[in-house]
């Protein structure tokens, strides 16, 4: 690799983690058409669980109306990001993103905190959401928080509460507390 493409992979990196940054920003301020320019005009905006499911910048936008119909004020914010470029397609990348939210949600303040597994592409020269999907560690409010955290049905995004989406689904989990069932 030389210096051109490496600067260009650092670049690119710098791009997506800047896309990811305004993704928080501009969903909290509900500025709903550059939330949509986030997207590729084909992306698609999910929860693993399949309660949240668009494909296309209009239906993004319109699922993000759908929320904002029952959301007050929120605050998302960003921790680890995990960005793989694609080595075969300058134009792709994958990568997950460690997050929470303080979210007033049907007038009832929760936290939740979640993991993006995202998809990326460069469309017309800008990085932009291939696929964003939502995967929910916790979704609960203040006062539930220390009671439920330890229990699998800690997501309350919904009106009826939902098993966590992971870490407990995951095969690595599953693995390690089949083979040491006395810990956990």
């Amino acid at each position: 690799m030389d210096l051109e493409q490496r600067i260009r992979r650092l670049e690119d990196r710098d791009a997506i983690r800047t896309l990811i940054a305004r993704y928080g920003r501009l969903v909290d301020e509900r500025d709903i058409e550059a939330v949509g320019m986030l997207f590729t005009q084909n992306g698609s905006f999910r929860s693993v669980d399949g309660k949240i499911a668009s494909t296309g910048r209009h239906a993004v936008i319109d699922q993000f109306h759908k929320r904002y119909a029952v959301l007050g004020p929120s605050n998302h914010f960003t921790h680890d990001i995990v960005i793989e470029l694609d080595e075969s397609d300058p134009d792709l990348a994958s990568g997950w993103v460690n997050s929470h939210a303080e979210v007033v949600r049907n007038g009832v303040t929760l936290w939740t905190a979640l993991r993006y597994h995202d998809q990326y592409r460069r469309e017309d020269g800008v990085w932009r959401f291939q696929v964003r999907e939502l995967h929910f560690f916790y979704y609960l409010s203040p006062k539930e928080y220390p009671d439920m955290l330890g229990q699998i049905m800690r997501n309350r995004a919904y009106a009826e509460p939902l098993p966590a989406d992971y870490p407990e689904s995951s095969a690595t989990w599953k693995d390690y507390y089949s083979k040491n069932p006395q810990r956990g």
